[in-house]
């Protein structure tokens, strides 16, 4: 097991992170705040979706998502459909316009990366998308977790 110092250290890097994100989300077109593009993500990866879920799934207040669904669904991004099994609910799913927005997003991320990281090998990036990846998979589900969750320890 790696010493206290060590994961002290990576506390610290992980903090530092938010750097990274927000310069990542400078390469976002200036209509699609990272917001957006997380609604649209989660929409890509998962399917359509109740706006409930979507919050559960973004771990963020119903209210904040209404704000964030309403921008995307303004541009034609997604549509919200009435939901065949609860007429009272809607269906949120993307559009073609929005799928061709997150193609355009995922190459000017591609790009970005390529550029801050010119001068890693193959190797180092790959080697960084292991540990990330087995970094995600030691924390499991991120998504919050209801208090009486017994899966949950008392540090975190």
């Amino acid at each position: 097991m790696a010493a206290h110092r060590q994961f002290e250290e990576l506390a610290r890097q992980l903090s530092a992170i938010g750097a990274v994100k927000r310069e990542m989300g400078r390469a976002l077109p200036p209509d699609c705040p990272p917001a957006s593009a997380a609604v649209l993500t989660a929409l890509e990866r998962h399917g359509e979706m109740r706006m409930s879920q979507l919050a559960e799934l973004l771990a963020i207040d119903t209210s904040v998502t209404s704000r964030h669904v309403a921008h995307v669904a303004e541009r034609g991004w997604i549509e919200r459909e009435p939901d065949p099994a609860d007429k009272r609910s809607r269906l949120l799913r993307l559009t073609p316009s929005g799928r061709e927005l997150l193609e355009d997003i995922a190459g000017c991320c591609t790009a970005a990366l390529a550029r801050y990281l010119h001068d890693w090998t193959d190797t180092d990036v790959g080697h960084l998308n292991d540990l990330l990846a087995r970094l995600r998979t030691s924390f499991g589900d991120c998504r919050p977790r209801a208090h009486h969750d017994s899966t949950r320890t008392p540090a975190g």
